[in-house]
């Protein structure tokens, strides 16, 4: 008898414990407060590297949207955590138009914004300027007709790769603002959730531009020890138009 009670209470302690893993994320990831930020600046001509001032705000922006699941999991971390982040989409991959439904109300309320990364992600410098325009042109009006607006001025060039003439044909259509990035977490190419986390850690610093994926599911095993790094630096995520007006 007193054999079967330890059992019996070995198996209510693990029991337990497995509980309260499992609430943990949960409690990790409830929604945080957010400020609205003071004094917005005139979007900038030309290219942005990096936010403006020496406060304690963090940009996302999170490219491509490869991945269907992908962009359903940056969906509802947003809807369950508050986070705000900007996304440079590709209107050619399917998850955007599937993911709509879960992402239009939270661009509605300001917290993600769309912004514009090309139809289909080609080399812009390797094409002519009239077929750049051509990427730039079908892509804003994916997003005018799937979540309201074009995302205007900002504009990510697929790469990173732009120059004089591709950022005058990305103005002509309003798209004044070329927006690269100051940090990343690697994960333009498969890498594990350590080299990811790594990454983080040392781009998830105040005023910083922050380049992640759509694409690869290792950012999805990722979001608590993501937000707790955003935390634990006294960071406030924010969209471009929370900074820039």
């Amino acid at each position: 008898m007193e054999q079967i009670d330890r059992r019996t209470m070995l198996c209510a302690i693990a029991a337990c414990v497995l509980a309260a893993m499992s609430r943990a994320p949960a409690a990790r990831c409830s929604p945080v407060r957010w400020t609205i930020p003071v004094g917005r600046l005139p979007a900038p001509a030309g290219a942005l590297i990096q936010l403006p001032g020496d406060g304690n705000q963090l940009a996302l922006t999170v490219d491509d949207g490869a991945s269907v699941p992908v962009v359903d999991a940056f969906a509802h971390f947003c809807q369950d955590t508050g986070t705000r982040l900007t996304f440079f989409v590709n209107g050619a991959n399917p998850s955007w138009s599937v993911n709509a439904p879960a992402l239009r109300p939270m661009v509605a309320s300001g917290q993600v914004q769309m912004a514009n990364h090309t139809w289909s992600h080609p080399y812009l410098n390797r094409m002519s300027l009239d077929a750049v325009a051509d990427q730039i042109r079908r892509n804003a009006d994916f997003l005018r007709d799937i979540y309201g607006s074009d995302g205007t001025p900002y504009f990510r060039p697929p790469y990173g790769l732009h120059n004089a003439d591709i950022d005058r044909v990305a103005a002509d259509q309003g798209y004044t603002t070329v927006t690269m990035w100051s940090g990343d977490v690697g994960d333009s190419r498969p890498e594990n959730e350590a080299s990811l986390i790594a990454n983080a850690a040392k781009s998830f610093q105040p005023q910083q531009i922050v380049l992640i994926h759509a694409n690869l599911p290792t950012v999805t095993h990722c979001y608590a020890q993501l937000l707790d790094l955003i935390h634990s630096r006294g960071l406030q995520t924010v969209t471009l138009n929370d900074v820039f007006s």
